[in-house]
């Protein structure tokens, strides 16, 4: 792999995969997914360099995705302190819920361009940027240099009534995927997207216990609310595997959900 520092060999374990000092920025990692996601780099003897709204541990940046500033702040970190930048697990987003038309009349366009800003512009944002960076890494053995990964939604796929906002901001990620890869792919970038359906992160927060559980037992199998280690579990076999490129990856337990 590109950040193992030599040829690509035999299976070994995950603490040499990620040896220390190499950075991976993390956006919305003060929380939820990227919490997770920054934990298990961590694990792997890696640096997550996070990029979030609310403070987190250093090494981090408290800014916004849409804030050019804040996310070379955050760049400039991994570069400075840690050589370069090898790879993103981009998890900032908002949520929303109201219909097109409802009660009070149409939905204000305002609250529609706020989801596909911080969702779908801010993700382009950080690629751009980053990739920027990255493709300053020297490439390993077999050309790579780094590793992009976006947070989609199964909304981009079976968006329920009220979520048109946030169905097109994730569907809009799930549609970056593949130009992105195709893009970078001459440059050693890989860049793929994981789709959570219903996990239990601060955006379910707010539910009754009850209601969670009944919104679980919606998840064929298993039958629950996804966790936020399990999020991370996949985006650290992204980060890992070499072939894994341009795809958009379901991860809800194979839930199909209804309008």
């Amino acid at each position: 792999m590109f950040w193992l520092g030599g040829a690509p060999g035999p299976v070994v374990s995950s603490k040499r995969m990620f040896p220390g000092r190499k950075a991976f920025l993390v956006t919305g990692g003060a929380s939820g997914l990227g919490a997770a996601v920054a934990a298990a780099l961590r694990a792997r003897g890696a640096t997550p360099i996070v990029l979030d709204l609310q403070a987190a541990p250093p090494p981090s940046v408290q800014g916004s995705v849409l804030v050019h500033g804040d996310v070379q702040r955050a760049i400039h970190l991994a570069v400075s302190e840690f050589g370069g930048l090898h790879g993103v697990v981009h998890c900032a987003g908002v949520g929303s819920a109201g219909r097109t038309v409802g009660r009070d009349g149409p939905m204000p366009l305002e609250s529609f361009e706020r989801v596909i800003q911080v969702n779908l512009t801010g993700a382009f944002n950080v690629v751009r940027l980053a990739a920027a960076s990255i493709l300053q890494n020297e490439p390993d053995a077999e050309g790579q240099r780094g590793v992009i990964v976006l947070t989609s939604s199964i909304a981009a796929f079976d968006g329920q009534i009220g979520q048109a906002a946030y169905a097109a901001s994730k569907a809009g990620v799930a549609g970056l995927t593949l130009p992105l890869a195709r893009e970078f792919a001459s440059k050693g970038i890989r860049v793929a997207s994981i789709a959570p359906g219903l996990f239990d992160t601060p955006l379910l927060a707010s539910l009754p216990a009850q209601v969670k559980a009944e919104l679980g037992q919606t998840v064929p199998f298993p039958p629950r609310l996804g966790r936020p280690e399990e999020f991370a579990q996949l985006a650290m076999a992204i980060l890992e595997n070499p072939m894994i490129n341009g795809e958009v990856i379901r991860l809800d337990g194979a839930l199909r959900m209804r309008p």
